[in-house]
This record gives structure tokens, sequence and C-alpha cells, in this order.
């Protein structure tokens, strides 16, 4: 088994194509990974029409795997088919909630992440989009999903035409607490995260920014309050017209 500590994320794919017998198979393996109920509450939508991309590109920020990626993958969580299941079956469903939704999206997640990792013991190149819930409306209006189905996560998949350097992780230390969870103090910040803020490419990520931390470059550029709540809003708004909010 490939290991997961040797890891990257591929932007850049071949013109080899991604063998639809192959991917198959993974998409099957991967429907052993946990489920709630043993219900599999997610679809997987499997794009390789050049088009179709192309109109899922402006949903991902014009990202250029979107477009130049093999296959893109979309995963999504789905009480559409278990309540089109229960109402065929004499039972009445009641999954128009945001409980339902929570169920149906970690199901999703985890089906996602099991596919991640059987793609790197085949190795295939993928990048996971998080850009999936940004613009979910224009998600679902290309990929004709119906009511109580959301995308969650986008994958582009394809054979790597590159081999670029791993990211950095934190230690576990700054991450695994031991029977309760312990907040942290100033001086555990300073422990956990002082390696990370050395690395030249986050300090040359400061530089080009002009900013004077690292952190700043998240709050104040990449990740910002204003573009949070409106994209907050956004989902909101996406969830009560698929169903799963009143």
């Amino acid at each position: 088994m490939k290991s997961l500590l040797t890891r990257r994320t591929i932007r850049r794919y071949s013109n080899r194509p991604v063998d639809e017998e192959l991917l198959s198979r993974l998409l099957e393996e991967a429907a052993r990974t946990q489920t709630m109920g043993n219900l599999q509450l997610y679809s997987v939508v499997v794009t390789r029409s050049q088009e179709i991309k192309k109109r899922l590109a402006p949903a991902h920020f014009n990202q250029p795997m979107v477009t130049q990626a093999p296959v893109v993958i979309t995963v999504c969580a789905d009480f559409n088919r278990t309540s089109q299941w229960a109402r065929c079956r004499q039972a009445e469903p009641g999954y128009n909630n945001f409980l339902s939704f929570v169920n149906a999206a970690t199901d999703a997640l985890l089906y996602t992440q099991t596919l991640c990792c059987l793609m790197d013991e085949e190795g295939l190149g993928y990048c996971y989009l998080g850009t999936t819930v940004y613009q979910p409306q224009t998600i679902i209006d290309v990929l004709q999903l119906p009511p109580l189905t959301m995308p969650v996560a986008t994958l582009t998949v394809g054979w790597p035409d590159e081999e670029p350097a791993m990211s950095d992780r934190l230690a576990p230390s700054a991450f695994v607490h031991q029977n309760t969870y312990h907040d942290y103090t100033p001086a555990d910040i300073d422990r956990h995260y002082t390696y990370k803020e050395s690395l030249e490419e986050n300090r040359h990520f400061v530089e080009i920014n002009h900013k004077q931390t690292l952190a700043q470059v998240f709050t104040d550029i990449r990740y910002t309050q204003k573009d949070n709540e409106a994209m907050s809003q956004g989902l909101l708004d996406t969830l009560r017209r698929q169903g799963f909010l009143e």
C-alpha cells in the first residue's frame, strides 16, 4: 500500500486516459467505507465531457485542472434516493432537515476520502477542490441535481504530470488531545506553529502578500470574514432550495 506520508496534491495531468474499468472498480471498492445505517447517503457524478467540465469550471473559480483533468468527480450528499426508495415501499421519509444533510454529507465525505486512498494505491493523481461548497448552485444546475441532493466534494483525477513538493503538516501534538480537549496557550501556539511559519515557502507567501504574519494571509486575504459570511449565506440559501432547510 502506498504510504499517505508521500501523498501529494496533483494539479497537472498527462494525456493518458483514466480507464473506465479501473475507475469503476475503485468507485465500487470505495463503497465499502463506513455509512450511516448502511444507507449509503451519497451519489457520485463522473464527468468526462469537456463541455460539462467547462460549465463546472466557474463554480471552482476557473482553476485550470477542472478542464485539464481527464475526469472530474463530484460527490453529493444524497437523501433523494433513500426518500424515493421509502415512498416506493409504503414508507414516509422525513429527511428534509438539516440533520439529514449533515448525515448525508458525512457519508459522502467518508466515501470521498476512501476513494482518494484507493486512487493513491493505483498511482492516480487527484486534487480535492474545497470550492465545491462556495458556489453550489452552479454545480447543482450543471449536473441537474434534484432536491435533497447537495454537492459536497469535487476531485479532479488523472495520471500525474508533475511531482510537486509535499506541503507541510502540523505534528500530532498540535491536534491530538488525551481524554479531554486542552485549550491552547500562547506558548502552545508558538510551539506548534513556529516551524510552519519558518519554512521558506511560507515566509515568501507572507512577503508577496505584503503581510506581517502567515496568519494574516489567511484572515485578511484567503479566508476573510466577509467572504465566509457571504458564502455561508449562499450555502444556507442553496440548502433551502434543495429541501434540507425550511
